[in-house]
């Protein structure tokens, strides 16, 4: 009698940071890294910046579009950031983990504690703090994105944004980018494994220990 077949269902990792931090760099060398990893794409209502591109970035949409979206509970969490909205669309990430695929994200504390609330048992949430203020300070400036005012509003806001960390997993120092990412290449293989991910485990113990 051949063995029943193991199944995994799939996991929705998500990494949060203040701005500047690190979080989007390391969720982008996640996926560069991993095939396994497909990344979650949120809707926005703020402009798109040079460079970015849409379906890749983001989805950019108007506030008409977004509201409807809300309305219509097409999305797994949203949050209005700096004047701007975000959300994750819903039917992608459903999909995705009932088939066993990995979901790799970037989001605020504020979307993180929706998700928590619809999603946990599927959640694998990591919190990436800066070495030191100084340096998330530097990180910010460097993206030469944002005017001085917009960088200040930005470090004022990181105060807050920290003092999540505790709701969170996982907690990831982001001194060097590479260990960062190795760090959060560790947490994704141990959470595949994980107990409760397996489907089929206690079938396929059941005949283990039947003989």
């Amino acid at each position: 009698m051949s063995a029943p077949r193991i199944r995994r269902r799939g996991l929705l990792l998500v990494l949060s940071s203040p701005s500047g931090a690190g979080k989007t760099t390391i969720t982008r060398r996640l996926v560069e890294e991993d095939p396994a990893l497909t990344l979650s794409v949120s809707v926005t209502t703020r402009p798109q910046r040079p460079g970015e591109v849409d379906g890749r970035d983001y989805w950019f949409i108007d506030q008409s579009r977004f509201d409807r979206m809300v309305a219509q509970e097409e999305l797994l969490e949203h949050a209005r950031v700096f004047g701007n909205c975000y959300g994750t669309p819903r039917q992608p990430i459903d999909a995705a983990l009932a088939a066993g695929h990995d979901v790799v994200g970037d989001l605020d504390w504020q979307g993180t504690q929706q998700l928590a609330g619809k999603v946990r048992p599927d959640l694998v949430a990591v919190f990436v703090l800066p070495p030191n203020a100084a340096a998330l300070e530097d990180r910010l400036r460097a993206r030469d994105q944002d005017s001085a005012s917009v960088v200040a509003a930005r470090m004022a806001k990181s105060t807050e944004e920290m003092s999540h960390w505790p709701e969170y997993d996982y907690v990831i120092v982001n001194d060097t980018v590479e260990d960062s990412v190795a760090l959060a290449r560790a947490i994704v293989a141990a959470e595949r494994l994980r107990r409760t991910r397996q489907i089929g485990l206690a079938d396929f113990v059941d005949d283990l220990r039947a003989g």
